[in-house]
């Protein structure tokens, strides 16, 4: 299947009533280049004017230092690239043989490069989360590792609610449980701390979410998925043999070429972003150039 080329826009404005100094940002917004996504082109426009350095952060993830200079009344910045995303065989992969049915134990080396993804980050004093997440276990039979992280993912999707949030901040797996819905940060969350305390590695992936519906000739006829069009959060697990694997609880999706990653971390406090409200419309092109706005 040959690669998708998507060029994608997205714009953050501050304003304020009056002139104002601006602190320093830290803005993440290119793609986590991979042997499935390949960054072609990026570019990022700040008003007013700003000094702008690139560093890498503890995951390797691409961050942008941006320190406006002066006073203004608005502070805009347009991050915009080009990539080009090959579809990801993920469900297709093989497992090591050791890791095919679950309980499996990651190889010493293996552990020893994981355990910050391996280690629960948030409390579960009674153990509600670890029962949850012993549910999708088989007790007919032995579970297949892959098979207890689909059902895990498509069961959040179909149960629990969607809700958006504007405000900062990630619900804790406990409280989502509780009350049944949240954003797609909550969600990937809860399957992480689930999938931690079963023993299998995961991180929190945020990125873009795109839909063909978008481009869809009547939008209005289309199904959309559940954050699309702005940025998004899923997880990835790790799994010997096929390396790490995308979840997106959201919207049960599991690899593909729609979800963009930009950057990966060990729970979701840690990804910087531009903290004002944003907009990113990712459109698939095939050879031709389709921006978003």
């Amino acid at each position: 299947m040959a690669p998708v080329r998507y060029d994608i826009v997205h714009t953050t404005i501050y304003r304020y009533r009056e002139p104002v100094r601006f602190g320093e940002h830290r803005v993440m917004f290119r793609p986590r280049d991979s042997h499935d996504l390949r960054v072609l082109a990026t570019d990022l426009q700040v008003s007013p004017e700003a000094a702008v350095r690139l560093i890498q952060d503890p995951h390797s993830n691409s961050i942008a230092i941006v320190q406006p200079q002066g006073e203004a009344t608005e502070l805009r910045i347009a991050c915009s690239f080009t990539i080009e995303h090959a579809h990801s065989q993920n469900l297709e992969l093989p497992l090591d043989p050791a890791a095919e049915f679950f309980p499996f134990a990651y190889g010493v080396d293996e552990r020893f490069d994981l355990e910050h993804y391996l280690r629960p980050q948030h409390d579960d004093p009674k153990g509600e989360l670890t029962a949850w997440a012993r549910q999708f276990l088989r007790t007919d039979g032995p579970t297949r590792t892959r098979e207890l992280l689909l059902t895990m993912n498509q069961h959040i999707r179909d149960t629990f609610t969607y809700a958006a949030r504007d405000e900062e901040g990630t619900q804790t797996p406990l409280q989502t449980l509780a009350l049944q819905r949240g954003t797609c940060r909550d969600f990937a969350l809860l399957m992480i701390e689930a999938a931690r305390r079963l023993g299998v590695a995961a991180r929190f992936v945020s990125g873009y979410l795109y839909d063909p519906a978008l481009d869809a000739a009547d939008p209005a006829t289309a199904t959309e998925l559940v954050g699309a069009g702005s940025t998004h959060a899923w997880l990835q697990a790790y799994l010997p043999g096929a390396g790490w694997v995308p979840f997106d609880p959201t919207n049960n999706l599991t690899g593909g070429n729609t979800l963009i990653r930009v950057g990966v971390a060990r729970d979701p406090h840690q990804p910087p972003r531009c903290r004002a409200p944003g907009s990113a419309r990712p459109r698939r092109t095939w050879g031709w150039k389709s921006r978003c706005r």
